[in-house]
């Protein structure tokens, strides 16, 4: 473990623990003084769902829940995020921590960890891209306390697991003191960082559809490092019919727009069509045009558009060999 993860992971065990037991939202100096960085709040543990939707719907934009931590303990620490109250719903695992079948496909709870997923042989047998993806995030540290929910909700375009659900066409069950909602991916995922859950809203469960008969996948990125966020990444799902022609296809990616990007017009030319090089290579051109890249640090938008269009070509043939019962 590098010295940065080491430090989120200490903070937060030794935070969560002297929080429950003092019931004060700072750390003791005798604790450590070295990873005291977040502003103060008012540390809240409900013990029940609808008691945390009250205290949202109480404190609303004020608050911020906290599952796995991953993205939102950093942020407290650099106090990029300054909540007055932090809820805690860890101890609601009961109602957010199952991880089942649901009208033939899979139903993730908000506090279902991304390890826990990884190494699920119901979900390596019911979503097959999934579990691929879970591979990529970031370190087994990290996949120990992130919870897949956790991931989609704070919408990093970058990261895999947005892409999955726009790939999968995933239901978001959100729920808040107005009731409940369900969301597709791409009404959910609005911009950087950015998603359509409100204030008091808080997104309870991920129900991904049965997976398709006869269907290939494949989930590849570039990154600079192993655990490092995508430069850029693809979330691939190809459908074959009776006949061997592409019944259906779904090409997601990430790390260039600033939301997970679904290549529609390059899916509908890959329907109908048997799978051939030259196929590949046309959908992989129409796929890049749809993608809004930026330039940063580590990658112009250029040599993103470059990389998806490697994937692209790369993802379809590992799919289609999968789907026609080869390994890839």
């Amino acid at each position: 473990m590098d010295f940065d993860s080491y430090v989120d992971s200490f903070f937060y065990t030794q935070f969560t623990r002297d929080l429950r037991l003092s019931g004060r939202a700072f750390i003791s100096l005798d604790t450590v003084t070295l990873v005291m960085k977040p502003p103060l709040f008012e540390y809240h543990a409900p013990e029940s769902l609808s008691e945390a939707l009250e205290l949202l719907d109480r404190f609303s934009a004020d608050a911020k829940v906290l599952a796995g931590g991953q993205s939102l303990m950093p942020l407290l620490n650099l106090r990029l995020a300054r909540p007055a109250h932090l809820i805690d719903i860890n101890g609601l695992a009961g109602e957010l921590g199952a991880l089942q079948t649901w009208d033939g496909g899979l139903s993730i709870g908000a506090l279902v960890r991304q390890r826990t997923a990884e190494r699920s042989q119901l979900v390596r047998e019911g979503c097959p891209l999934l579990t691929e993806a879970l591979g990529l995030i970031g370190h087994v540290q990290i996949r120990n306390r992130g919870t897949i929910a956790g991931s989609l909700a704070h919408a990093d375009p970058a990261a895999e697991l947005p892409a999955v659900a726009t790939a999968l066409d995933a239901d978001l069950v959100v729920r808040g003191s107005r009731g409940e909602r369900v969301l597709k991916p791409e009404e959910f995922f609005v911009s950087y960082l950015t998603t359509a859950l409100e204030p008091d809203e808080i997104l309870c469960e991920v129900r991904l559809p049965a997976w398709p008969s006869g269907a290939g996948w494949s989930f590849l990125e570039i990154s600079r490092r192993l655990g490092d966020f995508a430069m850029v990444g693809l979330a691939c799902l190809v459908q074959l019919g009776t006949d061997g022609t592409i019944a259906d296809a779904r090409l997601a990616y990430t790390g260039a727009a600033d939301r997970p990007i679904r290549a529609h017009e390059a899916e509908h030319h890959l329907v109908g069509q048997k799978p051939a090089s030259d196929l590949f290579a046309a959908a992989a051109e129409q796929a890049v045009a749809a993608l809004d890249p930026q330039s940063d640090v580590h990658a112009s938008a250029a040599y993103r558009r470059h990389v998806a269009n490697v994937l692209t070509t790369r993802a379809l043939n590992i799919a289609v060999k999968r789907a026609s019962g080869g390994m890839a």
